[in-house]
């Protein structure tokens, strides 16, 4: 019995391995077809990693964290400048991700108004601007040694904010947006036809750092 026991058990771990290399053949053979290609949607088990990795951005001590910087209308505009700066060309100025650069993103950068984002601890949120998220587009963010932590905790307040985002609030953050020196000389030729000059200023060279 025994024997018999361990040859059935035998054929169907063979039929299993062999049900797996089936799959993984007709995977690549589809993948050489039809090429890796970002615009893809991503699969439930590449959004299952992609989570899993997003969680282990945060150390095992800063899960709980809680936000030390007070919040104040004064701290949530500057954080609206410091998105509308670096953060909103790949997560838009609503942090919806409806960018060019975030819809193109493979995982594409998700909409932070959302549960997923929205239910994570301050913690969570402050080590993922921090340290970025691996095998994603999101980079780590900020001075290493923490001298400029406490703006990385303003954004924290800010994600809170982005669901309750006023149009008056857009309408800010939309000016402070990075521009392409096209989108400069536009500005600069509607400001000089306003003001009934002929000729528009050169374009302004802008400034896109992380402070």
């Amino acid at each position: 019995m025994a024997q018999q026991h361990w040859h059935t058990t035998g054929k169907v771990l063979a039929a299993m391995i062999a049900a797996g290399v089936l799959v993984i053949g007709i995977a690549l053979a589809l993948i050489l077809r039809r090429g890796l290609s970002a615009r893809a949607e991503p699969t439930l088990l590449e959004t299952a990693i992609a989570r899993g990795v997003r969680h282990l951005a945060t150390p095992s001590f800063m899960h709980d964290a809680r936000n030390p910087v007070p919040l104040s209308s004064g701290v949530l505009a500057e954080a609206r400048a410091h998105w509308a700066d670096h953060c909103a060309t790949c997560h838009a100025n609503d942090g919806s991700g409806n960018t060019e650069i975030g819809r193109g993103l493979y995982p594409k950068t998700p909409d932070m108004r959302q549960p997923r984002t929205q239910e994570l601890t301050d913690g969570e949120l402050f080590s993922i601007i921090k340290n970025g998220v691996r095998l994603t587009g999101m980079p780590a963010w900020g001075d290493p040694a923490g001298h400029d932590d406490a703006d990385n905790w303003k954004l924290v307040h800010l994600v809170r904010h982005l669901p309750k985002l006023t149009p008056e609030e857009l309408a800010e953050m939309e000016k402070l947006n990075p521009k392409t020196p096209d989108e400069w000389q536009q500005m600069q030729s509607e400001a000089a036809f306003l003001a009934g000059g002929n000729e528009a200023p050169p374009p302004a060279t802008h400034s896109h750092h992380h402070p």
